[in-house]
C-alpha cells in the first residue's frame, strides 16, 4: 500500500511535463499579480466537479463574506461551469491563469489532495523538493476513518487540515504528524445543507467505493468481470430477493458506479426494472445522498454524510479481508463497534438486512442514532463559518 516517491514520479505523464513549463512561465506574472491581489483565496475540487466541501465553502464566502477575494477553479468543459460562474469568479482549471492564481494566492483551498493545476507537478514542487511553500487548506472529500499514509504530514505538507468528526480529529491530530493547530475540528462545509434535507421514502441508494488494485489488475473488461469486487456487487444487483423487496415495497434503487471504475460501467447490469445503474458523473451524489431513504455501501465514506442525517445504512462488506490488505489499513473506526448500521458479508445477507430496514420504515435504529450523536458533536449548520474563521486565523501567521 505504501508507494515510494520514485514510483510516484514514474507515473508522470507527458501532459504533466507541459504543466511544468506552465509553472515556470507563470512564476514572474504570479509574483507581480500577487501585489494586486494580496489576499486571494483559490478554491477547487476536481477539474470537472463542484459538489463537495470546496464549492459549499465558495457559496458561503460569496453569500456571507463578499469582502473575501475568492475564486473557484473549474474546467470550462464541466457541466457545472455555468452554475459555478453564476455564484462567483471562476478560472479555467489547469490553464496558465490557474497556475498564476495558484502561485499568487494567499491560500489554496481544496476538498481533494490533488486539487491543484496539476497534481503531479505540484507534488514534486511542494512535497518532494519542498520548493513551493504556499498555504494549502485541505477540506477533505470524505471523513477519514482509516490510516491514510498519503495524508501524513511528510507526504502532504498541509497548512490546515479540516475534520468533520471528533474521533476523526483526534486520530489525525495524534497520528498524522502535523504540528499543533494544523488539524482542526471545524465540521464539513457541505454538512451545513444536510440537516434540513427531505428524503424520498421510495429511493434506495447503492453506492460502493473502489479498490486500489483494480487499476493495476484489471486492464480489460474481461479481467474486471473476474474480480471479486465485480462479482460481489453484481451478485447483489442480481439477487432475486432485492428485486422482490423493491417491487413489494414500491421502491426503486440507484446503483452509482464509482468514478475510479467508471470505464467498466457497462459491466454492471441489472435484470430488475427497479434498479438503475448510473455513472458517477451522470448524477449529483450529494443530491442523491440527501434524497435517498436508505444507503447500501461497502466502505465508502459517503455513509458518514448519510449517518449525519440519521438515515439508515447497510454495510455490504463481502471482501473485508482483501480490502484491508490491499486498499486501506484499519484506522480508529471499527464497523462492529462504531458503525452506523448492520453488516452483511454476502448478497443474501445484504438483501435480508435491507428488508429489515425497509420493514422499519427506513428509520435508523436507536443504537445507531446514539453512535451518530457521539461521533458528530458539531451539528449546528455553522461548519462553513468555522472553516472560514480557521483559514482567516491561519493567514495571520
Amino acid at each position: 500500500m505504501k508507494e515510494s516517491i520514485l514510483a510516484k514520479l514514474r507515473r508522470i505523464r507527458p501532459g504533466d511535463i507541459g504543466h511544468f513549463f506552465l509553472f515556470l512561465l507563470a512564476l514572474l506574472p504570479a509574483a507581480i499579480y500577487k501585489r494586486k491581489r494580496k489576499h486571494l483565496w483559490l478554491l477547487c475540487e476536481y477539474a470537472m466537479e463542484a459538489q463537495d466541501n470546496a464549492f459549499a465553502l465558495f457559496r458561503h464566502l460569496r453569500a456571507r463574506h463578499p469582502e473575501i477575494d475568492a475564486v473557484y477553479a473549474i474546467s470550462r468543459r464541466s457541466p457545472a461551469y455555468a452554475a459555478v460562474a453564476a455564484v462567483g469568479p471562476v478560472v479555467n482549471f489547469g490553464s496558465f491563469r490557474h497556475w498564476m492564481y495558484y502561485l499568487a494566492a494567499e491560500v489554496n483551498i481544496s476538498s481533494q489532495k490533488g486539487g491543484k493545476p496539476n497534481a503531479a507537478v505540484c507534488y514534486l514542487l511542494e512535497v518532494v523538493l519542498g520548493l513551493l511553500k504556499n498555504r494549502r487548506v485541505f477540506l477533505q472529500h470524505g471523513v477519514t476513518k482509516d490510516d491514510l499514509p498519503f495524508l501524513h504530514e511528510k507526504n502532504a505538507k498541509l497548512s490546515l487540515f479540516c475534520c468533520a468528526a471528533k474521533p476523526e480529529y483526534e486520530f489525525i491530530r495524534d497520528t498524522f504528524g502535523y504540528a499543533p493547530g494544523v488539524v482542526q475540528y471545524t465540521g464539513f462545509c457541505r454538512f451545513d445543507a444536510l440537516l434540513d434535507a427531505k428524503a424520498d421514502p421510495s429511493l434506495v441508494l447503492i453506492l460502493p467505493t473502489w479498490r486500489m488494485w483494480l487499476e493495476r489488475d484489471c486492464r480489460t473488461a474481461e479481467a474486471f468481470r473476474c474480480s471479486e469486487y465485480y462479482r460481489g456487487w453484481q451478485a447483489f444487483l442480481d439477487d432475486p430477493d432485492v428485486d422482490a423487496l423493491l417491487r413489494a415495497s414500491g421502491r426503486r434503487a440507484v446503483f452509482c458506479v464509482h468514478r475510479n471504475v467508471s470505464r467498466f460501467e457497462a459491466c454492471f447490469t441489472s435484470a430488475s426494472e427497479r434498479i438503475e445503474v448510473r455513472r458517477w458523473d451522470e448524477v449529483s451524489v450529494p443530491e442523491l445522498l440527501k434524497r435517498a431513504a436508505v444507503l447500501v455501501t461497502d466502505f465508502s465514506s459517503v455513509y458518514m454524510d448519510f449517518a449525519f442525517m440519521k438515515k439508515p445504512v447497510v454495510y455490504y462488506q463481502f471482501d473485508r479481508e482483501t480490502y484491508r490488505k490491499g486498499h486501506l489499513p484499519t484506522g480508529y473506526f471499527d464497523y462492529e463497534r462504531d458503525g452506523f448500521g448492520p453488516i452483511a458479508e454476502n448478497a443474501s445477507e445484504a438483501a435480508a438486512l435491507l428488508s429489515g430496514v425497509i420493514g422499519n420504515d427506513c428509520r435508523m435504529a436507536p443504537q445507531y442514532e446514539e453512535r451518530v450523536d457521539r461521533f458528530f458533536t458539531l451539528r449546528d449548520n455553522n461548519s462553513a463559518e468555522r472553516t472560514t474563521e480557521a483559514i482567516k486565523e491561519m493567514t495571520k501567521h
